[in-house]
């Protein structure tokens, strides 16, 4: 049977989407511009109309139900393309845009293009805020749900629906404080895999691409130092006498102000790319579009995919791993 939709429907849906993305009633009332209570009768209500609690305590918070979880990313997607209904769809001009955006990245991306990119979204969109919160093992969840708007990284098997393009490609080098006691013109392999390693693990897991490439080999090294971000195990390395493998880019803009001398690995280290996903609502939003193709140009602009066959994942282990 066809349900014709009701013009309250929609005001129930935005309550909805609210309680789903917010996971609390004083959120979502605030998020609304509605009283508590009123959001606490329209939860009621919903709770009611589809048979479920949605939201159910949880200590001192709230947690969704299964149904309710499993509803978040629709909702938010019909929230999406009500949006669109009602849009002006007039000239698209993104000096207009208004509101924020939330971009998954590690700090790789703001070391490396994050300046450019932000003096071009500035200049075309002004009012225009991003949020860049870091990468994680469920970026493609967070996606689906709606809870990031874009996400640059590495990445390797994705949910069929996401669209993803790559934007800039790079290398692993390793850089050693320039006055090294042991490491002077050539690093050996012997050398490599005596001396101590600082790894970039985003979520302090040792262990991945460089660490297989060796297994293969049947050698091993010691991760002494692992740390979620790059500009922090370039200023260990700087620090100490231990080797860090890092992407040439990061290397090649801030080794030299740290006194850190590049070398070439002792083993063979495939290019890598980095990719921009995002999931298919997106597709005829104007404003999100525009703000890839501004991060596109950047990339562009920096011979992004100058490596011509690089590796869109790097670790089996860790699609997010760097």
């Amino acid at each position: 049977m066809l349900h014709m939709m009701e013009p309250s429907d929609l005001t129930a849906l935005a309550t909805l989407d609210a309680l789903l993305q917010e996971v609390s009633v004083t959120r979502a009332a605030r998020r609304l511009g509605l009283s508590t209570p009123a959001v606490s009768h329209a939860l009621a209500r919903l709770r009611e109309r589809l048979a479920d609690p949605l939201l159910v305590r949880a200590g001192r918070g709230m947690v969704l139900t299964p149904r309710a979880t499993a509803l978040r990313p629709v909702v938010r997607d019909a929230m999406a393309a009500a949006g669109r209904v009602f849009a002006d769809e007039g000239e698209f001009s993104p000096a207009r845009l208004r509101g924020s955006l939330t971009i998954s990245v590690t700090d790789y991306v703001l070391l490396v293009f994050g300046v450019a990119f932000d003096e071009a979204v500035r200049a075309g969109a002004p009012g225009l805020d991003l949020r860049f919160v870091p990468n994680a093992a469920d970026d493609a969840e967070r996606l689906r749900a709606g809870e990031t708007d874009l996400a640059i990284g590495i990445y390797g098997d994705l949910p069929p629906e996401l669209r993803t393009r790559p934007v800039i490609s790079d290398r692993l080098v390793c850089v050693l404080r320039a006055d090294h006691p042991t490491v002077k013109r050539r690093l050996t392999l012997e050398r490599y895999t005596r001396l101590e390693h600082i790894q970039v693990a985003p979520r302090g897991r040792p262990g991945g691409y460089v660490d297989e490439v060796l297994a293969a080999q049947g050698l091993r090294r010691r991760v002494a130092r692992a740390v979620p971000y790059f500009q922090a195990a370039l200023e260990l390395a700087a620090h100490s006498d231990r080797v860090l493998t890092i992407s040439e880019r990061i290397a090649r803009l801030h080794a030299p102000r740290l006194g850190l001398a590049l070398f070439e690995p002792p083993v063979p280290l495939e290019p890598f790319a980095l990719s921009m996903v995002w999931h298919p609502r997106f597709d005829g939003d104007a404003g999100h579009r525009w703000l890839r193709e501004r991060l596109v140009a950047v990339t562009t602009a920096m011979d992004a995919l100058a490596h011509p066959t690089p590796r869109r994942r790097l670790s089996p282990g860790d699609p997010t791993a760097r």
